[in-house]
């Protein structure tokens, strides 16, 4: 039937956006690689070659286009302003498929990406396929073009790297279920935005961490704030000046995470904020204001050009 063999391709188009955004962390450049990836495969098929598997064909595509990706990318990372978070996966509280977004949590999370940021785009594509979509290793190997055993090697190093980051950061612990995540990501915005400093002292962990991405281009804390005391004041600050200045917050999913986004007065995205939820308590906070980070959103506020957070 014409046009089946693309309908059926389409169907993998979410596992490959899962694909180019893990290797990425850009909402943007995945979905820019999943469309080359359909168009060579498009062209591939005009100039006559048979596609006898087109998931096989487009996860090789999409794979590898990541790690060209990666590369050039490399540099800008290395003197990026700031601490990086990824572009936000960002899908409404109360909206359709939540269970869906919430197996995010694990292999799509925002400290699970950063801990990526370690790997080299070979090691980064390897331990993605194996250890997060389940792939084997002669489907790796034939994935990246290395030898099976050298994907063994790679993807045991990779592993050892993130293994690594994780116990330096202290961070990428077992999320909360998702009943126990929302109610406490309630909790803590209500008592951030009414001020209510005691209860949201003690919805916080003692080591709670504070991370915020403006990339150079709007206000955010220059490094990674630590403390209860010290990440409490520092939101309620922020959420006090938002009042201020007519902000309003809606509670959402962010990259499987319970989070918020924070529009100003005129209904522009200005703030999305990600919560690392565990042991029922906030473990880290990441708050993503960089204008070039939240386009895919909608309409971006320059209210955080305005806003000091330090």
């Amino acid at each position: 039937m014409p046009g089946s063999a693309d309908e059926t391709a389409a169907e993998y188009r979410p596992l490959l956006f899962s694909i180019a955004y893990g290797m990425t962390g850009s909402v943007g450049d995945a979905e820019d690689i999943v469309q080359d990836a359909f168009l060579g495969m498009t062209r591939a098929r005009r100039a006559g070659t048979t596609i006898a598997n087109p998931k096989a064909y487009l996860t090789t595509a999409v794979t590898r286009l990541g790690i060209n990706y990666l590369s050039s990318a490399r540099v800008r990372r290395e003197t990026y302003v700031g601490d990086w978070l990824p572009e936000p996966i960002v899908v409404p509280a109360d909206g359709p498929g939540p269970a869906e977004h919430a197996e995010l949590a694990d292999s799509l999370s925002m400290a699970f990406l950063v801990l990526l940021e370690a790997l080299s785009p070979v090691e980064r594509a390897v331990f993605m396929l194996r250890e997060v979509f389940g792939y084997r290793y002669p489907d790796v190997a034939r994935i990246t073009g290395k030898t099976e055993v050298n994907c063994r090697q790679i993807f045991a190093r990779a592993r050892q790297r993130i293994a690594a980051g994780a116990q330096a950061r202290g961070s990428v612990r077992p999320p909360a279920r998702q009943p126990e995540g929302e109610e406490l990501a309630r909790r803590f915005f209500e008592a951030a935005a009414g001020g209510d400093m005691d209860a949201l002292l003690g919805l916080l962990a003692p080591d709670v961490v504070f991370h915020g991405d403006g990339g150079g281009k709007a206000q955010a804390v220059g490094r990674p704030l630590a403390g209860r005391q010290r990440v409490m004041r520092l939101v309620a600050g922020i959420l006090r000046r938002g009042r201020l200045t007519g902000t309003s917050l809606q509670l959402a999913w962010v990259n499987g995470q319970p989070g918020a986004v924070l529009y100003d007065a005129e209904g522009r995205v200005a703030t999305v904020v990600e919560l690392e939820v565990a042991d029922g308590l906030v473990q880290a906070v990441r708050a993503v204001v960089n204008p070039d980070k939240l386009r895919h959103l909608g309409p971006v506020s320059d209210l955080a050009l305005r806003r000091g957070e330090d």
